[in-house]
């Protein structure tokens, strides 16, 4: 994308102005009135699109409507392309992840093989990459097929396992012995001086085809020693080279599905259903499919499938790092660039690819429907078992649970965790600052909590739980139904209290605590609910500390006043990052002449301590 020759439009325009709006190639922004960035979109001709949306309302669905009944603010970036639009909406969305943008989320870390930046390189895999430490192959979305590969170059090759550092002196001075991989024939002991690092190159430049998919070079390589041994009479060497070459045969042969001339080629398929498409991704060298991975992604507003499938090819590409001229897709796709093309065969090898392809596609969404059923009939088999075993009235469905934290008193906070369906709801999840209590008493935390929270509750009308679980023993339990009695709730919501030491529960009015068997589903799921409210009150208290200290200090700083303090923790969130800032970062929050007197301040600080 030529930024150079983008235009970015500091000024904002209202939604009665887009025709003000250049019909030109770009990206478009739409905020809300708080200025937050709602949508990100792209256009070949930017004030028809963004009108569009203004102009044409009936031909809008509802999350549609919605988005665009948001929408306060307009701003564009003009671009010399429609290909660099989209791959500036791609950045975007990325960046600021809007509220109406589908985002294509991948949560695993993938594995990669690594040949790594050292004298007599050795191979391995990893799934942190830092390319400054050696050259990456992959992501490999198969575990089994990476280790397949791995296995496949220890056959093959000679390649070194230690973590010696075998530099030129090292080697020479004899430092290391070799081990047990050299007697067994697995190396060829670089570290006593017994093969060159230029012998050695050779196995890792090999290697190398084998990772980026070259196995035909491989073969050739193979075979050219195979006759020059055979000519010079080495029956034995030769033999080596021909098993060699006869492995990775074997090894082509169980990954090869087409023509071995197709090379170089992406393909992308997408399967919809109503709200969810599923992407399947592969990647072809010399016929194999080196790569192959689907994806789920959910539509926000009224996306096409063409929609959805571009975005899909812009940032799967960028993911795997492709530079494939050809892309093959099973349904049009217009994309603008002389970077690559884009096809849908009928009929061929081609074809057949892409049948391959949406049979990936259409397997992920089946199991994704198997596992909705599975994880649906487990939610009710855990949710009445848990009714049964605490002989509630109804199934617990919606569950909060209450935990305090404090030390000595200091900074006592409190937290409750909503689960609904059996799986945390975290954007109900509340923190409570203790306000009324002066002294150290948890009795009188709990009490003040269920009071606000269930107050509040009655006030907004809001829906009152299948059942309260209170951290702590029968004090706290007591405390909680004090506050209920005082709302005229206590009877109408069931509630209970579960006890660390012996993991005992309590009931209003029992005299003896439950005891569930360890292994019991109830059992467990109470125990994730409360450990949830115990993290989430834990992590709230910390962080009171840590803001409570940092407040501290920031007083004893000359010239910052609570204005400038808040405008750094504001800016910056952690306050220990207010420490780690560099000048730069403070002066973007403070300003250049406020930021020196900060970061000096630290410095000292730091010096001195």
């Amino acid at each position: 994308m030529d930024t150079e020759n983008s235009l970015s439009n500091t000024k904002t325009y209202k939604p009665s102005e887009v025709h003000l709006l250049p019909n030109v190639p770009g990206v478009y922004k739409f905020f809300n009135k708080t200025r937050m960035l709602i949508y990100v979109g792209k256009s070949k001709e930017l004030k028809k699109r963004v009108a569009s949306y203004f102009n044409k309302t009936t031909q809008h669905g509802a999350k549609t409507m919605r988005m665009v009944s948001q929408v306060e603010e307009i701003e564009f970036i003009i671009l010399n392309t429609e290909y660099d639009a989209l791959l500036l909406e791609n950045i975007l969305i990325k960046e600021h992840q809007p509220k109406y943008n589908i985002l294509l989320k991948d949560d695993k870390t993938y594995p990669y093989i690594c040949i790594l930046k050292e004298h007599f390189p050795r191979i391995i895999y990893t799934r942190r990459v830092d390319k400054t430490k050696g050259e990456y192959f992959g992501p490999f979305t198969n575990l089994k097929g990476m280790k397949h590969v791995l296995a496949l170059l220890k056959k093959i090759y000679t390649i070194r396992n230690c973590h010696y550092n075998l530099s030129p002196e090292n080697v020479e001075s004899k430092k290391y012995k070799v081990c047990l991989e050299y007697h067994i024939g697995n190396c060829l002991g670089p570290c006593q001086g017994n093969q060159t690092e230029n012998e050695y190159q050779i196995d890792i430049k090999n290697a190398r085809n084998i990772l980026k998919g070259n196995l035909s070079e491989v073969k050739n390589f193979f075979k050219e020693k195979m006759a020059e041994y055979s000519q010079t009479l080495e029956f034995e060497k030769a033999n080596e080279y021909k098993l060699k070459y006869e492995n990775v045969e074997k090894f082509q042969s169980k990954s090869v599905v087409v023509n071995q001339k197709i090379t170089d080629v992406d393909v992308f398929t997408i399967v919809i259903d109503e709200d969810i498409a599923f992407i399947n991704c592969m990647k072809i060298e010399n016929g194999s499919i080196i790569l192959s991975d689907t994806f789920e992604i959910k539509k926000k507003l009224d996306e096409t499938e063409e929609e959805v499938l571009t975005l899909a090819i812009i940032q799967l590409r960028e993911k795997y790092e492709s530079k494939s001229p050809e892309i093959l897709t099973n349904i049009p796709v217009q994309i603008e660039t002389n970077l690559f093309s884009i096809h849908q065969p009928k009929v061929g090898d081609k074809r057949h690819l892409l049948d391959i392809s949406i049979k990936n596609a259409l397997f992920f969404k089946k199991e994704r429907y198997n596992q909705k059923i599975e994880d649906a009939e487990k939610e009710d088999r855990v949710l009445m078992q848990l009714q049964s075993d605490l002989k509630l009235k109804t199934i617990p469905r919606h569950i909060e649970c209450f935990d305090n934290s404090h030390i000595q008193g200091s900074n006592p906070v409190a937290s409750m965790v909503c689960f609904k369906k059996g799986k945390p709801a975290k954007k109900e999840y509340k923190h409570f600052n203790i306000k009324t209590v002066l002294e150290s008493n948890d009795f009188a935390y709990m009490s003040e909590i269920i009071l606000r929270r269930y107050t509040r509750i009655l006030e907004e009308k809001q829906p009152l739980p299948d059942l309260i679980i209170i951290d702590g023993g029968k004090g706290q339990l007591n405390a909680a139904i004090e506050s209920l009695q005082t709302l005229n709730l206590y009877g109408k919501v069931a509630i209970m209290s579960v006890a660390k030491r012996l993991e005992e529960l309590y009931f209003p009015n029992d005299e003896l605590p439950l005891m569930l068997s360890k292994k019991s589903e109830s059992l467990k799921f109470i125990q994730q609910i409360r450990d949830e409210a115990h993290r989430f009150a834990i992590n709230f208290h910390r962080l009171k500390r840590s803001n409570a200290q940092i407040n501290t200090i920031l007083d004893e700083i000359d010239g910052i006043g609570e204005v400038l303090k808040e405008k750094l923790l504001s800016h910056f969130k952690s306050p220990q990052k207010i420490k780690e800032a560099h000048l730069n970062q403070l002066a973007e929050a403070i300003g250049p002449k406020k930021a020196q007197v900060v970061y000096n301040f630290f410095k000292n600080n730091t010096q001195n301590s």
